[in-house]
């Protein structure tokens, strides 16, 4: 498991380490220069012409040491300071002056040049916000030399809470951060402009005695394979959970067939869909394995004999916003007793109905229990926010709902993060832009229910699933490129991401 943090759990970080440990705020920045200097030699990064750029606090501290140590190993660094000199830190004062002291120029502006590589050190994660002026000229020239660009810390310009670009930034091929990654280096679009990020221990304590330790966090392939539901030697279909899905309209009988087929392949031992007639010939031909279940209008008593055979059910994905859809989806949410995954037009008639929101989490506690997967747009109606402020405060505003909503919130985006208020924040690195097509959402969900059905917690199930998810997109990406894939790709290929893990877990026995 590897834990990201914010500006403000670092800086708690710095100051613990530097009080309570008593290692000076001096020492961590010669380690920290160090760290950067050796990232650069191992890289094997052209150093023949460096040209260091330095803020004023503490980030342009580590700047001025980082040309120190390259100027005595012989590297002719350029060195610029493009900061207020009234506002310098103390230590990074000290550092200007030991350049000094040892013949390093220092030049009071950012001056263009035949640069092997440019370091950017003006301002780090303490950035909250936006760049202009001066500053924002600086980072714009900086981005136009023809050089291989280093970031010291964090890409300047990018927020280190959430990933966004504020006003200008700073565009690095590698990043060096200390002690731990930042949750800006890894949601977009801080992870494009971050590069390739090394994560560097300087020995800061990152755990302080009462004290949340981090903002969210992401599991190795390891940990994911210990979340994979055993499957045992003696067992049957029952074994692995019943899953109704109430799911597909007229016309959108595919969203069915994404959602069941998917929880079969994730292990669900028996898929019941209940979907409207027109679909029945459809589904029955395409998913054999499937039992069919059909409606032609709103039928509480079949729906409530459904709800009491289900250990699991997931409803929205192509479901349709017209009133059957509506009556649908409030009967479930008000009678349903078993884990319950709600997808796509589910929230849509979620956010349209404030008074079914209270029946979603009427006398629950457990927030495994319901689980929510809204891409951006669907959140955006759930918190009526806009979905420029949700990117902004993800972390924080998810949290909030979550809470306020006892469930387990999968919000989906390039770094799909799962959300329960019980449970440490994930966010998902599998996955890429090939998976941007119709029906990747259906697949999603009914992975998601499949695990669940199959025992897992709806937070335990939403880490897995978009994990497993986003690793049959990769798959499918190597195998048919960038543009290609289509939804029915990912199940294809989502045998091969279990495979992975299952062949990961044995391992480990």
């Amino acid at each position: 498991m590897r834990y990201l943090v914010n500006s403000a759990q670092m800086k708690r970080a710095d100051a613990y380490t530097i009080q309570e440990l008593g290692i000076c705020s001096m020492e961590l920045m010669e380690r920290a220069a160090k760290a950067c200097v050796q990232v650069m030699e191992e890289e094997a990064l052209d150093l023949s012409a460096p040209c260091v750029v330095c803020g004023s606090g503490n980030n342009g501290g580590d700047g001025f040491a980082i040309a120190r140590m390259l100027l005595l190993k012989g590297y002719p660094a350029a060195v610029c300071f493009v900061g207020n000199e009234s506002r310098c830190t103390d230590e990074t004062k000290q550092q200007m002056k030991k350049l000094s002291e040892i013949g390093g120029k220092i030049r009071h502006e950012y001056t263009e040049g035949e640069y092997s590589i440019i370091i950017d050190a003006v301002f780090g994660v303490g950035l909250g916000r936006e760049i202009r002026g001066d500053y924002l000229e600086v980072i714009e020239r900086m981005n136009a030399a023809d050089a291989v660009k280093f970031a010291v810390d964090m890409p300047s310009g990018i927020s280190a809470d959430t990933g966004e670009v504020l006003g200008a930034a700073f565009c690095a091929d590698i990043t060096v951060t200390f002690q731990l990654e930042k949750v800006g280096l890894v949601l977009y679009p801080g992870k494009k402009y971050a590069g390739n990020v090394k994560t560097v221990d300087i020995g800061i304590c990152t755990k302080q005695p009462g004290q949340e330790h981090s903002a969210a966090y992401v599991l190795d392939r390891k940990d994911l394979s210990r979340l994979l539901p055993a499957r045992e030697a003696d067992s049957n279909k029952g074994t692995y959970g019943r899953l109704l899905m109430i799911s597909g309209s007229e016309g959108m009988a595919g969203a069915a067939y994404l959602n069941a087929k998917a929880a079969y392949l994730s292990g669900a031992g028996l898929v019941r869909i209940y979907t409207p007639k027109e679909n029945r010939i459809i589904l029955q031909q395409q998913l054999p394995e499937a039992i069919i279940t059909t409606y032609t209008e709103y039928d509480s008593g079949k729906l409530e004999k459904l709800l009491s055979w289900a250990d699991t059910v997931c409803i929205g994905s192509g479901l349709g916003r017209g009133e059957i859809s509506e009556r649908i989806v409030k009967k479930v949410l008000s009678d349903v007793k078993v884990p319950c995954l709600v997808d796509a037009d589910g929230l849509n008639i979620l956010a349209e109905h404030e008074e079914y929101q209270a029946l979603f989490n009427k006398d629950r506690t457990d927030a495994s229990i319901m689980v929510l997967t809204p891409h951006m747009k669907e959140m955006s109606r759930l918190l009526n926010e806009s979905v420029d402020r949700i990117k902004a405060q993800r972390m924080k505003l998810l949290k909030e709902y979550a809470g306020r909503m006892s469930c387990t919130c999968v919000l989906k985006d390039s770094r799909t993060v799962t959300v329960s208020p019980d449970q440490g924040s994930y966010v998902n690195r599998s996955g890429n832009a090939a998976m941007a097509k119709a029906g990747s959402g259906d697949v999603l969900a009914g992975v998601i229910s499949g695990l669940m059905a199959q025992g897992l917690s709806g937070h335990n199930a939403g880490v897995l699933g978009t994990y497993l998810h986003g690793r049959a997109g990769d798959h499918a990406r190597r195998r048919l490129g960038s543009y290609s894939v289509l939804a029915g790709d990912l199940l294809s290929c989502l045998s091969e991401a279990l495979k992975e893990l299952e062949e990961e877990q044995r391992e480990e026995l």
